[in-house]
């Protein structure tokens, strides 16, 4: 992250290695760099138990989380949980009051602002199609790095690492 290029990483470990906290922790160092954060996860369910992870891990960081799905839309600061409109939650994307957006596909639909998007977290990235992927990162303000974690790489991914420019770490312990 603090190369003068973008990152460009698959962060690969098994289910409850870790990846997560990783993610935070490289999410926290944006942040604290003046930076948005995007977290997308391919269901509901996981971008949810995202949502409650994230926001426990950095409840002493002073961090705003939003959590946007097609159901609803949630921010967590300064230590509670609130269920807001999304378009509340659109504006304070938009106006940099929210650190870290985590969600569905639904951090890619129209209208999605950043004020300033740093960093790109991709879980489980072979479930997103490249168009999908590339719509967060070609931003017109900024190139922000990006992270892809998963437990299972397919081929194609893998290839990415090898020929591509996708940088490979391992969590292996």
């Amino acid at each position: 992250l603090e190369k003068p290029v973008p990152m460009s990483r698959l962060l690969e470990g098994d289910v409850g290695s870790g990846k997560t906290i990783v993610g935070a922790m490289a999410a926290l160092s944006v942040i604290k760099n003046g930076h948005q954060v995007a977290f997308m996860a391919p269901t509901e369910i996981l971008a949810k138990q995202h949502f409650r992870s994230i926001s426990e891990l950095l409840k002493n960081f002073n961090v705003s989380v939003g959590l946007l799905t097609g159901k609803d839309a949630r921010i967590f600061r300064n230590g509670n949980i609130s269920e807001v409109s999304k378009k509340s939650f659109l504006g304070d994307l938009e106006f940099d009051q929210i650190d870290i957006a985590i969600g569905t596909h639904s951090l890619i639909q129209k209208g999605i602002e950043f004020s300033k998007l740093g960093l790109v977290i991709l879980d489980e990235q072979h479930r997103f199609g490249v168009e999908q992927r590339d719509h967060l990162i070609k931003n017109k303000k900024l190139v922000p790095h990006l992270l892809s974690m998963t437990a299972t790489p397919i081929p194609r991914t893998l290839a990415l690492t090898v020929y591509g420019d996708l940088d490979l770490s391992l969590i292996d312990e």
